[in-house]
């Protein structure tokens, strides 16, 4: 019995491994979130093995049921839409589950959207912090970034299109002149990396009418040379 944690591509479908399409094709059953993303990358790949849908909404349900199968000696694997499971996504709640039976994990690494954001930003690599999306109220998020004023480590967090000129105005009031990378469409077409101070970043969305996902970088004690 085992439950892989297996990482798809964020965007370029040929960034998969050898490894991971292996697995897919030889386990009982794949979980996804979305089960109509993940079976354009499993057609791609001519995976044909069932597929379920495992997300936020009936992880507490479903858990139970999956673990017992895991223990009768089913093989499964967990993907998520795009990158690596357990980023952003519900994939702790069944890992840690199947933990509390002594089910095996193993996990098969790949693509995930902020390593691939931060080792292109140019900012500091070797210490950083990971806060995911962040909260949606504006007083919660301004809070946290003056709890940021005195940090070392370069920050990371998701944003979508339609928030990021708010964000970036917080940023300004908050941390002032900052030098931050935003990295939109990794692995993509469009793939794009911009980098500017807030306002900077400001008047070039007014350009440029932001779109695509987002990974946002800073790092207070380490600014970026233009």
């Amino acid at each position: 019995m085992a439950l892989y944690i297996v990482s798809t591509p964020i965007g370029n479908l040929e960034d998969f491994s050898f490894r991971a399409i292996e697995i897919l094709k030889k386990v009982n059953s794949i979980l996804a979130e979305d089960t109509r993303v993940s079976r354009k990358l499993l057609s791609h790949y001519e995976i044909e093995t069932p597929v379920f849908r495992y997300h936020d909404f009936n992880k507490e349900k479903v858990t139970p049921s999956l673990v017992c199968r895991l223990k009768e000696n089913e093989e499964m694997a967990l993907i998520t839409d795009a990158g690596t499971p357990g980023i952003a996504d519900p994939a702790f709640f069944l890992v840690r589950a199947a933990i509390r039976e002594n089910v095996k994990i193993v996990p098969v690494p790949g693509a995930s959207a902020f390593l691939c954001a931060l080792v292109g930003s140019g900012l500091p690599t070797d210490r950083f912090i990971f806060e995911n999306f962040l909260p949606h109220k504006s007083s919660r998020r301004i809070k946290l970034f003056l709890s940021l004023k005195e940090e070392p480590r370069t920050i990371i967090f998701y944003e979508t299109p339609h928030r990021i000129l708010k964000v970036l105005k917080e940023l300004n009031d908050t941390l002032g002149e900052i030098q931050i990378v935003i990295a939109r469409e990794l692995t993509k077409f469009y793939e794009e990396f911009l980098r500017g101070t807030p306002k900077e970043l400001l008047s070039h969305f007014d350009k440029h009418p932001p779109k695509g996902e987002m990974v946002v970088l800073f790092n207070i004690r380490n600014k970026y040379e233009t």
